[in-house]
C-alpha cells in the first residue's frame, strides 16, 4: 500500500518536520510505501489526490495533512473513486476533523497514534460518506451563507495575521460582523425532508430577509461553532440552520448557543432547522453569493446543489 502524505507547509503551527520524521522512521519497519507531496499554491492538494488516485486506485490512501482546505481539495479529487482518505488534523481551525474524531479539542498526536503511523501497525476501517455536490463541485462539510461567511472570512485574514491565536481567531471574528447590519437578501427553492418519515416537502422564498444560513454535510464551521450537533456523514441528508434577519440585541442570546451546538427553534422565533436533500440558491440582484464552502468564499450568483451519497471513502480510527 502506498499512503501519499499531501502536505500544506502553511497550514497551522504543528512542528511538521518532527511528526513526519517520527512517521518515516515507522515507515522503514514496513513493506508499504510513504510519499510526501507539498502543495504550493491553491488546487495542488486536489491535483495530486487526483493523479494518484488514477494511478493507484485502492492501494493507495491519500493522507491529508492540513486544515480543511486541503481536505475540501482532496474530497474533490477523490470523489467517486475507490481511493481513500485519512485525515492528520495539522491545520488552524480543523473542523471537519473535529467531526470525524468527536471533538472539539482534538490532539493531533494522539490521532497519528490510533492510526498505528507512529508503531508500524497501521489500522483504520475505512467507510464511505456523504458530500455535498454544488455547481459540480464537491462539499465535504458545510456549506453556509450571510454573518457565517462574513465571520469566516475574517476570521481566516485574523489566523494568517497571528497564527497563535489558532480558533480563537474565528470568536473574535464575530465582533466586527456584529457592527454591521444582520440582515442580508437571498433567493431560495429547496426540498426538504422530513428525517423521520422520508416524505419530501419544499421550501421556497424570494428575497428572503436572512441573517445566517447553514447546509451541513458534517456539524462544525468558522473555528468551532456547531449549526448542526446531530449531522450523520452518510445518511443522504443534509442538515440546515435558517436564522431570519434580526437585531443585534435579539442575536446576542442565540450566539453561544449557536457556538456550542444546543441552539434549537424554541430559543427564538427567528431560528429555523431541519433537513434537505437538494436545491438552488441565487442572488437577488445577480451580485455573487455572500457564501462559502469548507472556509473557502465562492463567486457564484448561484448554487444548484444535491446530496452526493456516499461518495467518498474516509479512514475511520478503528474500534
Amino acid at each position: 500500500m502506498k499512503y501519499i502524505f499531501v502536505v500544506n507547509p502553511i497550514a497551522g503551527n504543528d512542528d511538521k518536520n518532527r511528526i513526519f520524521a517520527r512517521i518515516k522512521s515507522a515507515f522503514r519497519r514496513l513493506d508499504d510505501e510513504m510519499i510526501i507531496e507539498e502543495t504550493s499554491c491553491q488546487g495542488d492538494a486536489m491535483r495530486i489526490a487526483e493523479r494518484y488516485s488514477k494511478e493507484y486506485g485502492k492501494n493507495c490512501v491519500i493522507v491529508s495533512c492540513g486544515g480543511d482546505g486541503t481536505v475540501h481539495e482532496i474530497a474533490n479529487g477523490l470523489a467517486g473513486t475507490d481511493t481513500p482518505v485519512m485525515i492528520l488534523p495539522l491545520g488552524t481551525g480543523n473542523d471537519f476533523a473535529k467531526k470525524v474524531y468527536g471533538t472539539k479539542k482534538i490532539n493531533v498526536e494522539n490521532v497519528i497514534k490510533s492510526f498505528g503511523l507512529y508503531s508500524g501497525s497501521i489500522k483504520y476501517d475505512v467507510k464511505p460518506i456523504d458530500l455535498i455536490d454544488y455547481n459540480g463541485e464537491k462539499c465535504i462539510n458545510v456549506m453556509s451563507y450571510g454573518l457565517d461567511t462574513r465571520v469566516e472570512t475574517i476570521g481566516r485574514r485574523i489566523a494568517a495575521k497571528v497564527p497563535a491565536l489558532g480558533h480563537q481567531a474565528y470568536n473574535l471574528a464575530v465582533f466586527p460582523v456584529l457592527c454591521s447590519p444582520l440582515h442580508y437578501s437571498i433567493n431560495y427553492d429547496i426540498t426538504c425532508v422530513n428525517k423521520e418519515t422520508g416524505e419530501e416537502f419544499n421550501m421556497k422564498c424570494e428575497n428572503c430577509d436572512y441573517a445566517l444560513f447553514a447546509i451541513c454535510n458534517a456539524s462544525y464551521y468558522g473555528g468551532g461553532f456547531c449549526p448542526a450537533p446531530n449531522s450523520v456523514l452518510d445518511d443522504g441528508i443534509l442538515d440546515y440552520t435558517l436564522l431570519d434577519g434580526l437585531s443585534l440585541p435579539a442575536a446576542m442570546p442565540l450566539i453561544p448557543k449557536y457556538s456550542a451546538g444546543v441552539l434549537t427553534e424554541q430559543d427564538s422565533k427567528y431560528v429555523h432547522m431541519g433537513y434537505m436533500k437538494s436545491g438552488r440558491i441565487w442572488s437577488v440582484d445577480g451580485s455573487p453569493l455572500l457564501g462559502n464552502c469548507d472556509g473557502e468564499n465562492f463567486d457564484y450568483n448561484e448554487i444548484n446543489f444535491k446530496v452526493d451519497h456516499k461518495a467518498l471513502k474516509l479512514c475511520f480510527i478503528k474500534e
